[in-house]
């Protein structure tokens, strides 16, 4: 499971030193330079916008499965030609298009 709190608090202050209990944030001013907690506002709205980018990039998850290895489409670009190669990565973008 994807903690997103820890994710929102990373991305809204970059390497902050913090411990979480009970679901309430403590933060080590004093190792984070005087640096303060984002407001609870602020965090819940990063997790939105955290969600929501995951949830967008489904597409690319089921798509990367399906990948061959890169070994493996490299031999088939030498053996099949670049058009083989083409049509079954063009199968893969079809099963799981961009939304």
């Amino acid at each position: 499971m994807i903690d997103y709190r820890d994710l929102a608090l990373k991305a809204l202050v970059p390497g902050c030193q913090y411990a979480s209990q009970n679901n309430e944030i403590f933060w080590d001013v004093e190792e984070n330079n005087g640096v303060v907690c984002p407001s609870q506002e602020q965090i819940q709205a990063k997790i939105i916008e955290l969600q929501t980018e995951y949830e967008a990039n489904e597409y690319q998850r089921k798509r990367a499965v399906e990948y061959p290895s890169w070994q493996d489409q490299l031999d088939k670009i030498y053996h099949e030609g670049l058009d083989a190669w083409k049509s079954e990565i063009k199968a893969i973008k079809e099963k799981y298009p961009k939304s």
